[in-house]
């Protein structure tokens, strides 16, 4: 593995338990891959106290890939904390693209990812709006040339309230068009008894399965939920 300095080791909980085999995965495959913005902005979230909180590289990659096969320039994206995926979708769209930021507070995008999107200047592709999610994304369908106006969207917020993004997204994004879930196995403790997880990641934990359970139902969506990261659920929109 790199130096500590350019790849700190990834604070958020992981699917893959072999710790050889990740750190394998991330040199051979990541990392070498990986933009110098990203690799600074990852660094700068790792020394954050809420660090953990950051989307891994891997599913960043995952992210990137989606991004290119559906050629997407419009997306939409909710929970940023300080913006690498936010930064990666940046650096991935046309210069013409947009994308339509969501989060409560945007302290921590302002101190250390919007100082580096502007730096590489991908800063104008994106409209950072401080605010409950659920409220903006009613405002946007409130205007009707705002349905099946996105062609990929990225969840990594409140978990409680996934089911209440996808429902309104299924309405933004276009069919055919791509909406990720972060977070969806939460540290695996998705297959284990209540019992056996920590009191604090109780309510997240059952928030995921229940809206693991209400997708996987869904008839308007062909569904993948890959177990990178900490278990991302790709969802492709079909009606």
């Amino acid at each position: 593995m790199e130096n500590l300095i350019k790849n700190p080791p990834v604070p958020n909980p992981t699917i893959l338990q072999s710790e050889e085999l990740y750190k394998y995965i991330l040199e051979t495959s990541v990392y070498p891959r990986e933009a110098e913005p990203l690799k600074e902005l990852r660094t700068a979230t790792y020394n954050h106290p809420l660090g953990f909180m950051a989307a891994s590289p891997d599913a960043g990659q995952l992210m990137a890939m989606m991004l290119k096969l559906l050629n997407a320039k419009r997306t939409i994206e909710v929970g940023v904390f300080t913006g690498y995926s936010l930064l990666l979708t940046a650096l991935t769209i046309p210069q013409d693209g947009k994308i339509t930021a969501i989060d409560v507070y945007r302290k921590a995008y302002d101190e250390i990812g919007f100082p580096i999107a502007k730096k590489v200047g991908v800063e104008h592709k994106i409209d950072f709006i401080e605010s409950p999610a659920i409220l903006v994304l009613d405002k946007l369908l409130q205007e009707p040339e705002k349905e099946g106006s996105f062609d990929f969207g990225f969840v990594d917020a409140d978990k409680e309230n996934y089911w209440n993004y996808h429902e309104r997204l299924m309405k933004l994004v276009k069919v055919g068009g791509v909406i990720m879930y972060d977070n969806t196995l939460w540290g695996g403790s998705v297959a284990l008894p209540e019992e056996a997880v920590h009191e604090t990641k109780r309510a997240a934990r059952q928030a995921a399965i229940k809206f693991n359970k209400s997708i996987s139902a869904d008839p308007r969506a062909e569904i993948s939920l890959v177990s990178i990261g900490d278990g991302v659920t790709i969802c492709k929109r079909v009606r």
